[in-house]
């Protein structure tokens, strides 16, 4: 589904990411850890050809990305679904309208009540009319959640989808990807909280891809 070989990403005369030969297989759970600044986010963009390697080969749905014109990204990214850390809404628009704004980029539709049924999924059926600053921290990550998904990718790519919540909240998300992944989505978390992957091998079986001087490599059970 997404593959590395031999990929390096240099980034401001420096080489952030060397070497790295990867598969993420269908309907796998992947968290990525590592320090920051260690290249996290970095990889995540490589997954969704935001960034393009600067050597080796990055292939997503059989495709390689280096190959791909700009109409080809656009309809490989409808198959994948990205939430970041710090999200973004277009703030005078309820959430409603900023959860389908995918599906009007794209020129596709939904109904009322399949609009509703994922809001209420992620826990926000009473706020669709609500406009995103009235929203709390993890309100707002489980809108970008459902944003996500609305064009239910086979991919969903999270970077740092806890870092600003408190634990309660963080679990609460955290069983949101489960089951996702549970639906047969490939879910990739990004993150540095340690005490969140161990909770959530006991829901799933989760691998963990640690980034350490330069090198992605699969993390042992040490966690």
């Amino acid at each position: 589904m997404i593959a590395f070989d031999n990929v390096a990403y240099s980034y401001g005369g420096g080489e952030l990411l060397s070497d790295v030969s990867l598969r993420l297989t269908p309907g796998s759970f992947h968290f990525l850890t590592g320090p920051s600044g260690a290249g996290k986010s970095t990889f995540l963009k490589l997954c969704y050809a935001e960034l393009l390697p600067t050597a080796g080969r990055v292939t997503i749905f059989d495709r390689e990305v280096r190959g791909l014109d700009r109409d080809e990204v656009a309809r490989m990214r409808r198959r994948m679904g990205v939430v970041h850390q710090d999200c973004q809404f277009l703030d005078h628009l309820p959430i409603a309208a900023n959860v389908t704004l995918p599906l009007a980029v794209s020129g596709r539709d939904t109904s009322a009540q399949d609009l509703a049924d994922l809001l209420a999924w992620v826990g926000l059926g009473q706020l669709a009319d609500a406009l995103p600053p009235s929203l709390s921290g993890g309100e707002r990550q489980r809108a970008a959640v459902a944003r996500a998904i609305i064009m239910s990718p086979d991919v969903v790519l999270a970077d740092e989808p806890t870092g600003n919540l408190d634990w309660d909240m963080s679990l609460r998300l955290l069983r949101l990807l489960v089951e996702l992944n549970r639906m047969g989505k490939t879910i990739l978390v990004a993150t540095h909280d340690l005490n969140l992957i161990r909770n959530a091998k006991q829901q799933v079986a989760a691998r963990v891809l640690r980034i350490s001087n330069r090198r992605v490599q699969l993390a042992g059970a040490d966690l």
